[in-house]
């Protein structure tokens, strides 16, 4: 049975977006049958669809709606997935912890310092001020240090199966070539095992 049986779900997004892009993911390991609808993040946000605008207050993705609930900020709608469905970490209280736990560092760290580092690449992208890039890419430097030691032995933050934490870490992580940055081995590997699972795949098209 899927952990979706009787759940009614609608993913707004974009696929340059690696906070909409770690919903997708979880979705799709947890197999909960959801519906996309794609939207222009580079577009002037009073262009976005009259509905998603109502049910995103802050106009960003991603936003799911589940059962009729508009559920945003991604680190949220990834702690739902995974209590409401018991899934992803969220089969055990020890699981959800560890799920919370990584949920908060990815944002304060590889989540923070990665996707500025990317828009300073983008070509007509923000401009930063002087010695702002090199902090940035000092602090990817620690989290990445940071990752390894989250990561321990196992082959997933989660440990034998991935999380509700590896969707979040990899959201942006697996765009680390876009920031101008390298991954150290055990980031690397950890990329790896995630790229070889069917999920990860079908979460990276899922917005066209």
């Amino acid at each position: 049975m899927s952990a979706s049986d009787g759940a009614r779900a609608v993913l707004w997004g974009h696929r340059d977006s690696g906070h909409a892009v770690k919903v997708a993911l979880a979705l799709h390991l947890a197999g909960i049958d959801h519906g996309v609808e794609v939207v222009d993040i580079w577009a002037a946000p009073e262009t976005r669809p009259d509905l998603f605008r109502a049910r995103s207050p802050l106009g960003q993705v991603p936003l799911l709606e589940l059962d009729g609930v508009a559920l945003t900020q991604s680190g949220a709608i990834l702690m739902e997935i995974a209590d409401r469905f018991a899934t992803l970490g969220g089969e055990s209280a020890s699981g959800l912890r560890r799920g919370r736990t990584i949920l908060m560092w990815e944002a304060n760290r590889i989540g923070m310092c990665v996707p500025q580092l990317i828009e300073a690449r983008r070509p007509g992208g923000d401009a930063f001020p002087d010695g702002a890039v090199a902090w940035l890419a000092g602090r990817y430097a620690a989290d990445a240090a940071q990752f390894e030691t989250l990561l321990g032995a196992g082959p997933f933050l989660h440990g034998e199966a991935p999380g509700i934490g590896d969707c979040a870490v990899w959201g942006y992580a697996r765009w680390i070539d876009r920031a101008g940055l390298t991954a150290p081995p055990a980031l690397a590997a950890w990329l790896d095992r995630m790229a070889a699972l069917p999920a990860t795949e079908r979460a990276a098209a899922a917005f066209g």
